[in-house]
């Protein structure tokens, strides 16, 4: 037999589209050619196949070989068609017997002395191969990422020999049992930790269950960081689903993916340096950036008026969507990119404006309104709560003379009560609620109404945060227990958006204000 036909995966963002691997041998000149849109890698692998198969004992046809993967407009790339190439030379050849071939996909890069090495991108693939009904062959240092997907019969091998032999029935690979590790869950920090600030504690309750952005702005040193970085530890366990779309992104990037981030919320902290493809992913072949590797975790911007203005305003749109679509000249791929945004900034330039406990600010107003108009409108429009975070005077600080601190465990226990209210009410966590689902879950009084209207008049909110307020709201009920949203919840829900209160067209605090609701 001249042709041989067998099955592997490209990839084009987190999707792994099939790919089918022809090989024909015919009279002429010893050649190799590759057709197909492959890249240099791709090209390269003649030679890796050239020494694998000699190094196997196989023989190399001295024959004019050419090797398509089709579809012929879909860009391929890496050494993980290796693998495929070699069996469909040794099918076409008649070393190998062909007959098995179709009822397997194989992924896999050959060492030349014919070892199989580790490739990016399994889980994707593992997926794809589950869902068309065919076991995957692939290099055994990817077993264990490729069988977090049910269903799949993974069959690690070692070697392109050993693979060989399982396909003509000399010696059966065993198909891999290993399972799931147990959840990870957060990198130990606890809220315990955190002393005093019960104002930002409650914030952070209400931001976990719900699912809303957070703003903290307050000195240094007054914990924002510390805050922000015990958040993980108090939102609830991924789900399943959840669990394989952020596993398959952090499988495509750069890093890869490690089995010790199973189940692991992300946690992405760029610093404020960083680029907007940095953030939102990019390259020739797109690559996922901060806002999908944080995908159904937190990405925390620490000094936000530090960030270029232009990589924040590209911030925009994924945080309605939920999604991101980088375009390039020959390619274009999506990442799913729903995080949850904490941010922290200074009050001011010098970070001392309103500060009771701290040095004296020198700021002028100029400064502080050039300070604050680094963010835009739209942005700040764009996140749920914004809190003040004060310095805590030092006799606070002391465990015994502060109010009693609560561990994670206790927080998350409600904060999964509030969620399952949620999932069964509507679907989804309330910051996702729109259009009717919004109305149906947030219907409230005549009473509460008009104290909202009042806000809306002098806080001058926008229609957007007008329904964040309300999703807050909502949030703030679900934890209490509450079926109905009362003037209470919206009073909480209308005092976590105090900072649209404008100076002079300038989005800047009142220092020291105090926290009574309007109205």
């Amino acid at each position: 037999m001249s042709l041989s036909v067998l099955f592997s995966r490209a990839r084009s963002g987190i999707d792994a589209p099939l790919v089918t691997v022809e090989v024909h041998l015919a009279n002429g000149l010893p050649s190799l050619s590759t057709v197909g849109l492959p890249e240099m890698a791709v090209k390269e692998s003649k030679d890796r196949v050239r020494g694998a198969l000699l190094n196997s004992r196989f023989d190399f046809p001295a024959r004019r070989i050419t090797i398509n993967l089709a579809p012929a407009d879909l860009p391929k790339e890496g050494g993980q068609f290796d693998l495929p190439i070699a069996l469909g030379i040794l099918a076409a050849s008649g070393q190998v017997d062909g007959t098995a071939l179709k009822a397997y996909e194989f992924v896999g890069e050959l060492a030349l002395s014919g070892e199989l090495r580790p490739v990016k991108g399994v889980l994707p693939v593992a997926a794809a191969a589950a869902r068309a009904g065919r076991s995957l062959v692939l290099p055994a240092g990817n077993a264990g990422e490729a069988a977090l997907v049910r269903g799949l019969s993974v069959y690690p091998a070692r070697s392109l020999l050993e693979v060989c032999e399982h396909l003509t029935g000399n010696r059966h690979i065993e198909a891999f049992q290993g399972q799931a590790p147990a959840a990870s869950g957060y990198d130990g920090y606890d809220l315990i930790e955190v002393k005093g600030q019960q104002h930002a504690k409650r914030a952070l309750e209400v931001a976990a269950a719900g699912g809303h952005s957070l703003l903290m702005i307050g000195p240094p040193g007054s914990g924002k960081s510390m805050l922000a970085s015990r958040l993980p530890s108090i939102l609830p366990p991924m789900t399943e689903r959840e669990a394989q779309e952020t596993a398959a992104l952090l499988s495509v990037s750069s890093r890869g993916f490690r089995l010790q981030d199973w189940k692991r919320r992300p946690y992405r902290a760029p610093h404020h340096t960083a680029s907007g493809v940095a953030l939102v992913g990019g390259g020739s072949n797109p690559k996922p950036g901060e806002i999908s590797l944080s995908h159904n975790g937190v990405l925390f911007l620490d000094e936000l008026p530090e960030f270029s203005r232009a990589v924040l305003e590209v911030l925009r749109e994924p945080m309605e969507s939920g999604a991101i679509t980088i375009s390039r000249a020959a390619r274009q791929a999506e990442f799913p990119a729903r995080f949850q945004l904490i941010a922290a900034m200074n009050p001011c330039p010098c970070g001392y404006l309103g500060d009771d406990y701290g040095r004296e600010c020198r700021c002028t107003l100029d400064q502080v309104a050039r300070y604050r108009n680094r963010l835009s409108g739209p942005l700040m429009d764009r996140i749920d709560m914004h809190i003040e975070v004060p310095r805590l005077p030092l006799e606070l600080m002391v465990p015994e003379n502060g109010p009693p601190a609560e561990p994670s465990d206790a927080v998350r226990a409600r904060i999964e009560a509030c969620r399952q209210i949620a999932l069964q009410r509507s679907g989804c966590p309330n910051s996702r609620l729109t259009g009717t689902a919004l109305e149906k879950a947030c219907n409230i009084s005549s009473d509460s109404q008009r104290l909202l209207s009042r806000a809306i008049d002098q806080l001058g909110l926008s229609a957007r945060a007008y329904h964040r307020v309300l999703r807050m709201a909502r949030t703030i009920a679900d934890l209490e227990g509450e079926p109905e949203i009362t003037m209470t919840h919206l009073g909480e829900g209308l005092g976590y958006r105090r900072l649209d209160r404008t100076l002079d067209g300038t989005l800047i605090p009142t220092p020291n204000r105090p926290t009574s609701t309007p109205g």
